[in-house]
Order: structure tokens, then sequence, then C-alpha cells
């Protein structure tokens, strides 16, 4: 680890003097691409963060939004937090995705909410690759081991192969947590002379410099020479810690807290009391340690898991031992709150005096230059029904996840209403109670209390590397409809959305233009969606001899209604099938058809208004005469149908081809669209009428099987043979 020449000659600039070794390496990971957000930060101006809900914006551990209810506002919030631990993840796939569920959820910690809901999106190269699926088992099993252990629900998120993530993957983490009012707490430091108190695991030596690992480039040797730099999780003392921490904030014994992550005590400790204004007087030698002769720097960097910070009041500090001594944690009361600069000291040697506000936000930003990426040509082929149904339909990219999910715990907690697999979960949250109450109650006692006039909670995740590799400003636009899209299939209203903005190397010119392409396509679609973005994670440097990744938005979306009920996304097979939001055909550009059977194609143009095209599918999700929902997707109208089948309801459609042809009918990954299964047509027709289209498609029943007809051309598939295509990652992988 060491500072390049410009950044420090800043540092000894700003010092007066050379500065220590301890120094160069706080400071060369505090002023990281990963902790700094160097590259990204002049960009990230275009989000909105603000919106009446909004309590706590970007720039804390987790944001913090109010959950609207019936009568105006509640005394309930959530937070939302998302990371990225791509970078590990491809060291050690099992440990780096492990370690991203605990650093995500210990982030929800430090703002005094108890964690509710988990979203894991991953992306990997192409499934027939060896590799790809070696990544993808080892992720897996991390993100379930660790999720299932410590008692937190996931309860969606996403799967997607791409080439362009062989030689890196990303594997971002959404959580959702629960808290009162009163129990906020924040991460800046409120008062000189209270103390700073580390809880949890013993500090060793792993993770060593993980900061500056996740802002470089990965190298060919780096599953091997990379290995000390990731993380080795504990779930079973997170879930202690878990509960630790809940203890600590009902007791009001904490008056800051900060998660242990980046760059470790470093990060989290200077973090803390720069928020505050503040400096901080440490002694390193105190922190309980797990391995002998720890040097100050190891103690200060090392990124060991299951670790907080808390600023406690001197009269508190018995308390707060009591407490992790209860929960068989580690205490270490490591310095105090000061005036002064950020000092640490080992073994009565100063190795770190630096103003705590140049270490938080002294790196200077890049300013880089940008190459606006090509729009395709149009280059469509012809491709046999059949077998192009069969490609799409059975694609790593379409197929069920159910491999993935249900090695996850989704009902652990009680909240799960609607579980994974479908467009957006839903949970439970009882309105108007307290936090502490709703931990403690579940589902069941909330319908028996009130029936169900609790607030259904709707999480969607993800995001389509094929749009953004196409159309990177047009496919992150198409990224936040989509999953607005997916809430208001739910029947809930969007409340308030996190991103993770992943990019390749920023100092190639075409890669950061297609990065700053996508910022401003998310940015401008939440802001026509009237979603604030409250905050979110950035993640470049995703590049390997392989090449760089496609631009990435992950977006993490919450939305709200009235109740936990939510139409399902298969069919009842008593109603008529309607086309709603959009017309039938698009363009195919970033489509999993070209994907399968080659050609280009430009992105579809997407709805000119988003807000009114979701709100109008909101209430028609919520209508009497709705049976079914589901949105339009991956794959296409296609892809939907043939998910909204089952053994006992199958469905009839025809599609007519006078103005497109059958590719760009059935294929075609337009977003804003759904399948509605209605009895109440002229409804349906009501609502949309004036917004977006509504196409009749045809008619649901009892035949188990999808017939299709478009141009001439038909199909039958029954729910068997349907189901049978769409499970080839279980094939593949059991």
């Amino acid at each position: 680890m060491s500072l390049s020449d410009s950044d420090r000659e800043l540092v000894v600039a700003e010092l007066g003097r050379d500065p220590t070794r301890a120094e160069e390496a706080l400071f060369e990971n505090l002023w990281s691409e990963h902790c700094a957000y160097r590259s990204s930060q002049p960009l990230l101006t275009a989000f909105d963060g603000d919106g009446k809900h909004v309590v706590v914006g970007p720039g804390d551990d987790a944001a913090v939004v109010a959950l609207p209810g019936d009568a105006g506002e509640t005394e309930t919030w959530i937070t939302m937090g998302i990371e990225s631990h791509n970078h590990p993840s491809f060291v050690d796939p099992y440990d780096g995705a492990a370690t991203g569920v605990g650093g995500i959820v210990r982030d929800t910690l430090s703002m005094g909410a108890y964690p509710i809901a988990l979203a894991d999106c991953l992306y990997f190269g192409d499934f027939d690759r060896e590799h790809s699926r070696y990544l993808l088992d080892g992720v897996v099993e991390g993100i379930s081991d660790y999720g299932n252990s410590i008692g937190v629900p996931t309860v969606g998120g996403s799967t997607q192969f791409h080439a362009d993530y062989e030689g890196n993957p990303l594997v971002n983490v959404a959580c959702v947590g629960l808290l009162d009012a009163d129990r906020l707490v924040t991460a800046d430091a409120k008062e000189a002379g209270n103390e700073l108190v580390l809880v949890g695991n013993a500090t060793g030596r792993d993770g060593l410099g993980g900061a500056s690992f996740a802002s470089e480039d990965l190298d060919e040797d780096a599953e091997t020479e990379d290995r000390p730099a990731v993380q080795v999780g504990d779930p079973y003392t997170e879930k202690l810690l878990v509960e630790a921490n809940e203890e600590l904030v009902d007791g009001n014994l904490v008056e800051a807290a900060r998660d242990l992550g980046a760059a470790g005590l470093g990060g989290a400790s200077s973090e803390m009391v720069a928020k505050g204004g503040l400096g901080a007087e440490i002694r390193l030698e105190a922190v309980h340690q797990r391995e002998p002769n720890m040097n100050a720097l190891e103690i200060l960097l090392a990124e060991s898991q299951e670790r907080m910070c808390y600023e406690v009041r001197p009269e508190n500090v018995d308390a707060v031992r009591a407490v992790a001594e209860k929960y068989d944690l580690g205490c270490s009361v490591i310095g105090e709150v000061t005036e002064g600069n950020y000092v640490c000291t080992f073994e009565g040697e100063t190795v770190v005096d630096a103003p705590a506000e140049f270490l938080g936000d002294g790196a200077p930003t890049n300013d880089l230059p940008a190459e606006t990426p090509e729009r395709p040509e149009r280059n469509l082929p012809d491709a046999d029904l059949d077998a192009a149904f069969e490609a799409v339909v059975g694609s790593p990219n379409c197929a069920s996840k159910r491999w993935v999910y249900r090695q996850y715990d989704h009902e652990v907690g009680t909240r799960t209403a609607t579980p994974p697999g479908d467009d957006a979960a839903v949970m439970a949250i009882r309105e108007a109670s307290g936090a502490r109450r709703e931990r403690s109650a579940g589902i069941d006692e909330a319908s028996s209390d009130d029936g169900e006039t609790g607030i259904g909670l709707a999480v969607s995740a993800g995001a389509n590397p094929s749009w953004t590799d196409v159309a990177p400003y047009e496919g992150a636009r198409a990224v936040a409809l989509e999953n607005a899209t997916n809430l208001a299939a739910k029947g809930a209203s969007p409340l308030a959305a996190v991103d993770c903005l992943n990019g390749g190397n920023p100092e190639k010119p075409e890669v950061y233009g297609g990065f700053s392409a996508v910022v401003d396509g998310l940015a401008d679609a939440c802001s026509a969606l009237g979603v604030p973005v409250v905050g979110g994670n950035v993640s470049l440097y995703n590049d390997s001899p392989s090449g760089p990744i496609p631009p990435t938005p992950t977006l993490a979306m919450t939305g709200t209604k009235p109740g936990y009920d939510a139409p399902p996304s298969t069919l009842s097979g008593e109603g008529d099938l309607l086309l709603v939001g959009g017309p039938t055909a698009s363009a195919l550009g970033g489509s999993e058809y070209l994907a399968q059977v080659g050609g280009s194609d430009r992105f579809p143009e997407l709805p000119a208004n988003p807000a009114a095209v979701v709100d109008a599918l909101r209430e028609v999700a919520d209508g009497d005469g709705t049976l079914a929902v589901h949105d339009v997707s991956d794959g296409g109208l296609a892809v939907t149908l043939a998910e909204m089948v089952t053994a006992e309801a199958g469905a009839s459609v025809e599609l007519d081809a006078d103005d497109a042809g059958p590719a760009e009918l059935l294929f075609g990954e337009l977003p804003g669209r759904a399948v509605v299964e209605t009895t109440a047509l002229e409804a349906v027709r009501d609502v949309f009428d004036g917004v977006a289209p509504v196409t009749a498609l045809g008619s649901a029943d009892d035949s188990g099987a999808l017939d299709l007809s478009v141009g001439g051309a038909s199909l039958r598939r029954s729910a068997d043979e349907i189901a049978d295509l769409r499970d080839v990652l279980a094939r593949e992988l059991d």
C-alpha cells in the first residue's frame, strides 16, 4: 500500500512533514476510489435525494425513510442500504459474498435499525463456462450460509449472466431495516470527552488493505495474490452483534455508531469524528486482538468482520461492557472523542496525527475524459418461432432462479407475504406500531389484530447489463422503470431507492463515458418517477485481463401499499388477458433474443410518462377484477406468458403481426408493461385511458398450456414442458 506521488504531495503539504508508515497506508485506503469516490463524486450530484418521506439521505451508513400510512406519517421508519463486494467474491466467492451480507447488515445496525430483508443482485460470466458456475455456486452458498445463520430473510434480487463478467463478477447486496422514530442513531460523533468503544469480534489480519484492493483492476493472479485482502465472516458472532446492538439502542447507551468495513478501524473511527467536526485519541494496543504481535498498521486497517465502533458517554461505558459480556462479545474502550486532530498511538508512540476532516474529505476528485458509446445499427436475423422460444425461455437469464433462492431462508421473521420468484417481494409491516413490537409480531399477529390494515412494503432490486451495455443512458432509465413496474405489479407505490453503480476502469474514456451515461440515465428516470435516490455505493475498476464489465446500475427500490395482499404473477385460468403500459411491438436492442440468435438493434423507446404508467398499473393491480399481474421484462412477452402458465391454468394468445415482426412482438423487452388477467376489461381500459395503450391478448383457461399464435406461426407448450425449459440452472448445477 502506497500513496501516489500527487497524493503524497498533498499530504506532506497538509501535515508539514512526511507521513508515517501508518498514515501513508491510512490515507491510501481512505483516499482510494472505493472510499473517496474520486472519479464518481462529480457525477453523483445528478441524483435527487430529497423527498417528503426522507429522514436521512445520502452520506450515512444507510438512508432512513418514513413509511406513509393511511392517516399520514407513521412513527415507523425503514432504513435502506446497498453495497458491493465484487473483487472479494472473485478471489474467494464464499467469504467474499458472505462478508458482503454481513457488512450491509451492520450498516443497518449502525442507524439503530433491525434488519428485516436482504436482496442480492448477482452478475456472472456466461453460464456455460465452468468458472462462472464455480463462482455462482460459491457466492450463493456464502450468501445463504451467512444470511440464514443471522436470521435475516433474503427475499429478492436478481441473477444475470453476461460474457463481460467472466473476469470480474459483481455481488451487490441490499438490506432493509426497521426502526422507530425515537431509535435513530447516526454516524456523526456528538461531543468531545465521550469514549470510543469497539464491540464485537477480535481484530485479526484478514482483509488488510481491502479498500485499496477494491480500487484496482483484477490481475490474472488475483485469486492467489489478493487472498489476504478478503475478509472472513462469522455469522454467529454477527447474530450476537445484532441482538447486542438492539439492547444498546433500546437502552439509549450509544451516541453515534459506525460499522467497521472498508479501511477497518481507521476508516470507521476517523469518519465518525470527522462527520461531527471533531477529532479523536485512539490507543491501538487497547483493541482486542485475536492474533499475536499485530503492529499498528495491521490493527488500524484490518477489515476483520463483525465489529462496531460506538461513541459512548463515560457514565454508560460499564453498561455497554455488560451488554457485550451478556452476548459473549469482545469490548474495548479504545480512546475518546476530542476537539483536536485524529491521533492514534501504539505502545506510547504516535503513529497517526492528522485532521480527521482532511483524512475523510481531502482526496481530490478526478477530472476524466469520457467518450459517448456508439449506438448499434439495426440488423435483425430471421429465426424460427419454435427455436427462438426455446432458446429465449430456456436461456440462463430468463430461466427460473429457483435454484438460487431456494437456498435462502425467506420465511424467517414471518414477515414475507410475497416470497422470492415474483416481480417483487412484499413484507408485512404493522402500521403505526413500534419497531420492537413488529420484530416480535410478524404477519399472523398483525393480521389477527388489524386484518389487512398494516403496511405492505414491496422490495425490488436488480439491473439488466444487456440493456446498459447496448445503450447505457436508455438502459439505465429502463432499469429504474423496470423496478418501479415490479412494485406496481404488486399494487405498491414507489417510495425510495438506493443504487449500486458498478463500472470498469474509469481512466479509459469509453468506460467512463458509459458509466457517466448510466448515472445520468438512472438519475433522470428516478426523477421522472418521483422516486428519491436516498443512498448508494459506487464500485469502479471492475476490470480484468478479459476486459471491463458492462456499466451496471443496480437499483434497489421500495414501495408501499395498504395491507399485505398482492395479486399473484401466475394465471388463475378464469379471466381475459391484456397487455398494459405499452405497445406489443418494440425494438430488440439489449434483448435476450438477440443474445441467443445474433444481430443488433436500437434500444426501445421508453414511455414519455413513466410515473403515470406506473401509477395506472398500481391501480389496476389493486382492482377488484384483477386475478393476476406479471411485468414484461427479460425475454419479453413470450417469457412473461410462459412464466404465468401453471399445470392448472393455461392461456390462448393471438397477436396481430401487421405492424411488426413476430420477434419484436414476442421478444422485445420494452419495460413499463405488464400482462393482466382480469374479469373487468373495461375498468382496466378506463384506468389506462390517455396514459398508455391496452392490447387484448386472449384469455386464460384451464388447459395447463400456452397456445400462442403470431403472424401465421403458432406454438403450443404445456406447463411441464415450459418448466423443463426453465429449469436449466437446477439441471446443470444440482
